[in-house]
């Protein structure tokens, strides 16, 4: 398994298997286990998925020993703050069936995320989790955060396909010491991404998937991705993407994709903070 190695030096596997969109407990744990069968070690959930219970059970189900895992979840925005925090640690990780995570994002840059950085803090130094980050910090949030926190995030997770490449903050994240993890590598086929012609070529020539070239363009950037799906098929060639590699005029290609803009909802938008800020989910 390719890993990169994270801010504190704990090894991170580079392709996961990403639970988002999959509220059905029997097909995500079914779809779970069938990724850990087909060799993923990474999985990617968060309280605010609600399957962090199918997803542990798939665990258990598989027999893998607990060391080979790497396990993410996240704290959703109506648990921000240092108390709050802890107590949707401790609810997470029982859902989970587990002693500990390998890693703790906070879920969305909104609330009293200062109090529950604090907390991940605590939790990191007592040895609960092996790697504390964010997802969906922008650079100067993230900034702000390292500037003022003694531990620096092992981590961001952002919004980063073909259609937005995210360079700028890549470079910005490799600088800071911060591990790049993309979500919506397939941009969840928004944009024709998949009937693409300058990927689908690209595909054809390498005997490859959309899929597989998209995936295989991130981890060559040395980003962590997550894809995700719930059939088997799809479970095994996404992760088959280590016996080809994509040359100059590949990477040319594509990058002539980017359109510099989110294909979903803008973070610098007052509405939407106010939306994701007010949002109060059952979990």
């Amino acid at each position: 398994m390719q890993t990169v190695t994270l801010n504190n030096g704990v090894k991170m596997p580079i392709i996961g298997f990403g639970v988002y969109q999959i509220p059905d407990a029997e097909q995500c744990e079914n779809a779970v286990y069938e990724a850990l069968m087909a060799g993923y070690r990474l999985i990617d959930t968060a309280a605010g998925y609600l399957n962090e219970e199918a997803v542990g059970r798939a665990i258990k189900r598989s027999g893998v020993p607990r060391e080979e895992l790497f396990i993410t979840t996240k704290l959703w925005i109506q648990d921000a703050g240092y108390e709050s925090a802890k107590l949707a640690f401790a609810k997470s990780l029982k859902k989970l069936q587990l002693d500990y995570l390998d890693l703790y994002l906070i879920h969305q840059p909104f609330g009293d995320y200062y109090g529950a950085w604090r907390a991940m803090e605590d939790l990191y130094r007592e040895g609960k989790i092996r790697a504390i980050g964010v997802s969906n910090f922008l650079p100067d949030r993230l900034m702000d955060l390292i500037v003022h926190n003694e531990i620096v995030p092992a981590v961001n997770q952002v919004e980063t396909h073909p259609f937005y490449q995210q360079h700028e903050s890549a470079e910005f994240m490799k600088e800071q010491g911060v591990q790049h993890q993309s979500w919506a590598p397939f941009a969840e086929g928004l944009g024709g991404m998949f009937g693409n012609e300058t990927l689908v070529s690209i595909a054809a020539k390498h005997g490859k998937s959309v899929a597989q070239v998209v995936l295989r363009w991130l981890v060559q950037r040395q980003i962590v991705v997550i894809p995700k799906s719930v059939r088997k098929e799809r479970i095994v060639e996404n992760f088959d993407i280590f016996d080809f590699e994509l040359d100059a005029g590949d990477l040319e290609r594509i990058s002539g994709l980017d359109t510099r803009e989110t294909l979903f909802l803008s973070y610098r938008d007052p509405k939407f903070a106010k939306m994701l800020g007010t949002l109060r989910v059952e979990l």
